[in-house]
């Protein structure tokens, strides 16, 4: 029988998926002309977004910012070192379309550990981040300070596609 703790970690993945899978059903109806079906998926994504972070909390997964930071790098560093190689070269090596999508995050990963690191630096010297401004591409994710001035590093997406967040 699994633990309360093995049931929040099941739970706070499975409603964190669902989140995500129901954002991105509500692009497709957009697309496709269903206004009023985008909606009901973008408000129960954001139900199961309020039922993540409720588990997430509950784990005490969510703490001081300079810890929180440390977390996101730790996990970006994970992902762009161990997780992503290893698929991107299976997907590769199988001509899979999903080693398209596993190179642009092995790469993006890098850069968001890099930006939470500097993030981190600030707050340790109990300072906010100067920047203002964070672009997203949103082929590839990618994340630059400030307007981005030429293609997008990773994918090469033109500067002015990039989403000011």
């Amino acid at each position: 029988m699994p633990t309360t703790l093995e049931n929040m970690k099941d739970a706070f993945a499975g409603e964190s998926q669902a989140n995500q899978k129901y954002r991105a059903f509500a692009k497709k109806a957009e697309r496709e002309g269903f206004l009023n079906v985008a909606r009901l998926f973008r408000t129960a994504a954001e139900a199961e977004r309020i039922h993540a972070e409720g588990h997430l909390g509950a784990m005490e997964g969510i703490k001081s910012t300079a810890e929180n930071l440390q977390a996101a790098i730790n996990g970006e560093t994970y992902e762009y070192k161990d997780m992503y190689p290893p698929m991107f070269e299976q997907a590769a090596a199988e001509e899979h379309k999903a080693s398209r999508m596993f190179g642009y995050a092995l790469e993006a990963e890098a850069v968001h550990a890099k930006l939470y690191a500097l993030a981190l630096e600030s707050v340790q010297q109990g300072k906010d981040l100067t920047q203002t401004d964070f672009y997203l591409c949103p082929i590839c994710g990618y994340i630059e300070f400030g307007k981005p001035s030429g293609p997008c590093p990773v994918c090469g997406t033109k500067p002015e596609k990039f989403v000011l967040v």
